[in-house]
């Protein structure tokens, strides 16, 4: 109490060992134990039984490291975002329901990737995605160039308003809307055909490609080549950038590693009691894993991050040369 914080009276006995006890039940429910599996664990350590409660007040002392974490001040510039989403269960007002937790993950220009937020919300919802947005820019996210995550609804017009940058549509999510248009004893043939457009070196071959295959699909299934049509623009966004990046910027997979381990631990928990317990538990996940990626080499080429200003460089200089032809 001198410390100001809630101790439990079974560890006042064993002042020695009471901080590496604490982390050990802290770490055993980040890991995937569930609170009902604790006093299990307390009592295979020749302790008595400890309540639910408990280890709730215990776990509660995460929320400070956590926070920290996901509000941190970020510096320097940001050109690559990922938004990815998992959708877990919460109870509200005596009612369980599907909530999204967000994650967002930056590369900066030194090439290094970092978590840089979690968002608990309707991922539907337009002002969802302006508010996250904006408080990763009050935070300090600057020099946002491209955006990459799957179609939801309102994403789109949050990332023109706030961020000014181009999204990129999850190439991955898109094949899988294709591929709903034809019978499913055709999906081979089709996605083959499509997956001819990424091959192609450079953006003009690409596009060039995009609408062969386009053409060719529409007379057999129209309304495929409808949805070639309007996401040509998105899909493609990614071979507007430097090549050296490429072949992590047309997709979210570089997230889907990371949601498949928040999915494993929060399924343990199956129903949470409310969305702070989720920030709490996929907050240290994140926590955990962005640690392991500062260790790592880089994510992403250093060399290609200086031309991703040329392409701007030459947009300005495009005018000039017109009126020079103009005069």
């Amino acid at each position: 109490m001198r410390a100001g914080s809630y101790f439990p009276g079974f560890l006042e006995p064993r002042k020695m060992v009471e901080k590496a006890l604490v982390a050990v039940i802290q770490e055993a429910w980040i890991g995937g134990v569930s609170t009902r599996r604790v006093d299990e664990l307390v009592q295979a350590m020749g302790m008595t039984g400890i309540s639910k409660s408990t280890v709730s007040k215990l776990c509660k002392d995460i929320d400070e490291r956590v926070l920290a974490f996901l509000k941190r001040p970020l510096t320097g510039e940001w050109p690559y975002l990922w938004l990815d989403a998992t959708y877990l269960k919460v109870r509200e007002g005596g009612r369980i329901i599907s909530v999204a937790a967000i994650i967002a993950m930056a590369v900066n220009t030194e090439g290094r990737r970092e978590i840089v937020g979690l968002h608990i919300g309707p991922s539907e919802a337009e002002v969802f995605w302006s508010d996250f947005l904006k408080d990763l820019v009050r935070r300090g996210l600057t020099g946002v160039k491209l955006v990459i995550s799957d179609a939801h609804e309102g994403l789109k017009g949050a990332i023109t308003r706030v961020m000014g940058a181009t999204w990129q549509r999850c190439r991955v999510h898109f094949m899988r809307n294709a591929l709903s248009y034809v019978p499913k004893g055709q999906n081979t043939v089709v996605a083959a055909a499509i997956r001819q457009v990424f091959l192609q070196p450079d953006q003009k071959s690409a596009t060039q490609v995009w609408r062969q295959v386009a053409d060719q699909l529409r007379t057999r299934w129209p309304k495929l080549g409808a949805c070639m049509d309007e996401a040509e623009t998105d899909v493609l966004a990614y071979t507007g950038f430097p090549t050296q990046h490429r072949t992590k910027l047309h997709s979210t997979n570089p997230l889907e590693r990371l949601n498949k381990e928040v999915k494993r631990r929060a399924d343990v928990v199956g129903i949470f009691p409310n969305e702070d317990s989720i920030v709490r538990l996929v907050g240290a996940v994140l926590l955990e894993q962005n640690d392991e990626w500062q260790i790592q080499h880089r994510y992403m080429q250093i060399e290609g991050m200086a031309e991703l200003n040329q392409p701007m460089i030459e947009e300005e200089n495009q005018p000039l040369h017109i009126t020079a032809k103009a005069a």
